[in-house]
């Protein structure tokens, strides 16, 4: 089915039925990425005195428990809620069924050779998104095709799928998450974990920045609430070219500040 849109003054469609799912599957016992070394994805048959629920054990059909942790155990869509005192739920925060994206591939550059800011500082052999590669690559695409931006990091390959992050991946610097700002971005997708160190001393700086709160502050103006959205640990296949697309970020309604997610991204042809 062929969908239609106007962005900026230019009229565009998508076919629905050509989307790339750029998400990574939660296989359940299986091989999956995990942050932090927290328990992977699991799931095990509901039992219950003579009920079980998995047919190869002689059950009537499968009726499983899922153990799973959003933020550690593969693809996931995370909203304000990740930080602050008030509980606000992904699902209220994503509203919008289709988002116009622009998906850039970036080299991330090692501590060092930058003079951006990081907060808490950032150490020797630290891999960083930079302002300077983000500006390299997006200031000569129009606004209109920047409400989401796809990040994807170089070198990539298939280990993304399984990786096991006990070592730092790549963060964004202050002045990076701030030229994002500045840019508009509405939501963010990336390939790697979190938008900052993953041992930074819980300060979270990058992810205040984009969510316009003061720095270690765990305060929401409910009145003015961002509808912003991260989604962390995508995988996008080299095959898939750098461009804009629509996304469509796929989530269960859950009410919690992060959900896994499923994006899927519909290339974007003139009408």
């Amino acid at each position: 089915m062929k969908l239609t849109f106007k962005a900026g003054t230019g009229n565009y469609s998508i076919d629905s039925e050509r989307g790339i799912d750029i998400s990574i599957p939660v296989i359940f016992n299986g091989a999956q990425p995990n942050t932090y070394g927290v328990p992977t994805a699991s799931a095990s048959a509901y039992s219950d005195g003579d009920f079980v629920g998995d047919t190869r054990r002689g059950g009537s059909c499968n009726f499983e428990e899922y153990r799973i942790i959003p933020h550690c155990n593969g693809t996931h869509t995370e909203c304000i809620g990740h930080l602050a005192h008030k509980r606000i739920s992904i699902q209220k925060i994503l509203t919008e069924s289709f988002l116009i994206a622009s998906l850039v591939s970036v080299t991330p550059e090692l501590s060092g050779k930058t003079s951006d800011s990081c907060t808490p500082p950032s150490k020797p052999g630290d891999c960083l998104i930079t302002a300077d590669c983000l500006k390299a690559k997006l200031d000569k695409i129009p606004i209109e095709f920047l409400s989401a931006l796809i990040i994807r990091t170089l070198p990539n390959d298939d280990s993304k799928l399984s990786k096991n992050y006990s070592e730092p991946p790549p963060y964004f610097t202050t002045d990076a998450m701030q030229y994002l700002l500045e840019k508009g971005i509405e939501h963010l997708l990336i390939d790697f974990p979190s938008v900052d160190r993953l041992f930074d001393e819980g300060k979270l700086t990058a992810h205040h920045i984009f969510w316009n709160l003061q720095e270690e502050s765990h305060d929401v103006d409910l009145n003015n609430l961002s509808h912003k959205t991260i989604t962390e640990m995508i995988f996008v296949p080299n095959s898939v070219q750098d461009k804009s697309y629509m996304v469509n970020i796929q989530i269960p309604a859950f009410i919690a500040d992060a959900a896994p997610s499923r994006p899927i991204v519909f290339e974007i042809e003139s009408s």
